[in-house]
């Protein structure tokens, strides 16, 4: 695959104060790859991603995101890409198609599109007769199809997936995976953290962190390889085991 890199780093580094969080990450994702973005906590990847996203500015090194300079265009990465955090982004408060029109219309759609689109979004995912109730009322598992679905509804060309099916039982787990597969093959990149190693093994690649970081970037194969382990469980628990620091 002769794919475009869509996220590019070089020597990318966030300190705060004598603390290096990010240390000097170098690494590249091709349009259309599931990039695995793995570390235990204080490994640094909730401060890299939050450099990727825009959320937070360099403190040396550089980056590129969707085409754009993470540090001198934060707002055009911003309106590029898709984002789903751990902590659930949608509005509990609010209707369901009325969190769909909410992040349609700041994602820049017109509301006839988001109109139609909403239609369409609904019945895919069999939620028509859910349509008016409380997000806050729905299951787990349903509020976070929800929420992906809603993070790439103007069609990014990357998502950004902070933990996703956090505490989601494993049938639920595959189903929203079968939803990043479908977007991957639609050619949106997925960049995805997660705790759970069985999901590192569907990834197209993976990354893991180690005190700001990156120790090993490969495929699921040849990492195991290269470790001589039987699972990616065993792979992250060789690397991790060498950390010298605790949670960021």
């Amino acid at each position: 695959m002769n794919e475009p890199n869509v996220i590019v780093t070089e020597g990318l580094t966030k300190r705060f104060g004598d603390f290096t969080a990010v240390d000097h990450l170098t690494f590249q994702v091709k349009a259309g790859e599931i990039f695995g973005f793995l570390g235990a906590n204080g490994a640094g990847k909730t401060t890299a991603m939050r450099m990727l996203t825009g959320l937070s500015i360099p403190t040396a090194g550089k980056g590129k995101v969707a085409g754009f300079d993470i540090a001198k265009e934060p707002e055009k990465v911003k309106r590029n890409i898709g984002y789903m955090s751990q902590k659930f982004s949608l509005y509990d408060d609010l209707k369901v198609w009325e969190n769909i029109r909410l992040f349609g219309g700041i994602y820049g759609l017109g509301d006839k599109e988001i109109a139609d689109k909403t239609t369409r979004l609904l019945k895919k995912l069999n939620f028509e007769e859910q349509r008016n109730a409380l997000v806050g009322s729905l299951p787990l598992g349903w509020k976070q199809k929800l929420a992906f679905s809603v993070a790439i509804f103007h069609r990014p060309g990357i998502v950004f997936l902070d933990e996703p099916t956090g505490g989601v039982d494993p049938i639920t787990r595959r189903q929203f995976w079968e939803m990043i597969y479908e977007a991957a093959s639609e050619g949106i990149t997925v960049f995805v953290t997660t705790h759970y190693m069985d999901e590192a093994e569907y990834c197209d690649r993976v990354s893991i962190m180690v005190d700001g970081r990156i120790r090993a970037l490969d495929t699921p194969e040849g990492l195991k390889n290269t470790y001589h382990a039987g699972s990616m469980d065993e792979v992250f628990h060789a690397l991790a085991r060498t950390a010298q620091r605790g949670g960021e």
